[in-house]
């Protein structure tokens, strides 16, 4: 099949780009400059050129693309500021609203048959209720105000690419990446802070969190590419784990103490309101309906083993 990737030089399109044309796939990259070019190039894609934000620019690389399937992999993630959590997904935000609906308008204009968009399922899930959620569980309903605009957002493209009755609209919500390219990687700001007790167990530490490994979502991703029906799939291991417990083992694999413990206002104070969530509030997802439709098993169903293997 003819496969354009929006955001092909991210930390899932670098993985997902060999894979799809390793499976036969004609692949085409959507790259903003010339950088991204020599990127895809390298990979093995054929590059198109636009900014997601500029919809002639959207229409016209996806015009020459002609594809069958496209994949929406678009974020502008760095730093994740806890503290100021609307700015770090401010961009991201935009394209998941705006870019979404110039991607949606330039594949019904070629035909597309499938479109497969990147969401999230670490931090987006209900606070109330059980601590792992299926698919059929609604996103928060009643978010903080450093995330109202993060779970706005979400809401907006997963509801825009499902209501698109003229093409199988698939939403992934993966679960926290660790991995290569990755904010959890070897050398990552994340880790070093964990070496250095400055990454601390706040309250309980009962927030839930669901990982994967960035090549298991990638993985997930080709499956959905070449199988998947419309809905919503969680892209998650088979372990979710509440921070009081994946945060000390991980601080053991590092060969660092355990991670001190705080209550939530000395947390609140650090980290913000969105770092107490994360930390206390957030709920796991069950990857179980992935499993069953998609016929994807995570080649690393623990973060226990994925993450002992890349420390």
């Amino acid at each position: 099949m003819r496969v354009l990737v929006a955001g092909a030089t991210g930390a899932i399109g670098r993985e997902l780009l060999p894979r799809l044309i390793e499976s036969g796939h004609e692949v085409f990259a959507m790259v903003r400059g010339e950088s991204g070019m020599s990127e895809a190039t390298r990979m093995g894609a054929e590059p198109v050129v636009a900014d997601a934000l500029d919809r002639a620019q959207v229409e016209a690389a996806v015009r020459q693309a002609a594809p069958e399937v496209i994949v929406h992999q678009l974020t502008a993630i760095g730093h994740v500021d806890t503290r100021h959590f609307e700015r770090t997904f401010a961009a991201t935000d935009r394209l998941r609203t705006e870019g979404t609906d110039n991607l949606l308008a330039a594949a019904r204009a070629v035909g597309v048959r499938r479109f497969v968009v990147q969401s999230n399922g670490a931090f987006t899930y209900d606070r109330t209720g059980g601590p792992v959620k299926s698919e059929d569980d609604p996103l928060d309903r009643s978010p903080i105000a450093q995330m109202t605009s993060m779970i706005a957002a979400i809401g907006h493209l997963e509801k825009a690419v499902l209501d698109a009755g003229w093409t199988e609209g698939i939403v992934l919500r993966y679960g926290a990446f660790y991995g290569p390219g990755t904010s959890m990687a070897p050398g990552s700001e994340q880790f070093e802070m964990i070496r250095k007790r400055r990454f601390p167990i706040v309250g309980d530490g009962g927030g839930v969190w669901s990982f994967v490994h960035i090549a298991d979502a990638a993985e997930a991703t080709l499956a959905a590419v070449e199988n998947g029906g419309r809905g919503v799939y969680n892209i998650v291991d088979d372990d979710p784990a509440p921070v009081s417990q994946w945060l000390p083992e991980l601080a053991a694999m590092l060969g660092a103490r355990k991670p001190m413990r705080v209550p939530r206002f000395v947390g609140r104070l650090a980290a913000g309101e969105a770092g107490v969530v994360l930390m206390t509030e957030l709920r796991g997802a069950s990857n179980a309906k992935a499993k069953r439709e998609l016929g994807w098993h995570p080649a690393h169903p623990s973060w226990r083993q994925g993450l002992q293997a890349g420390t």
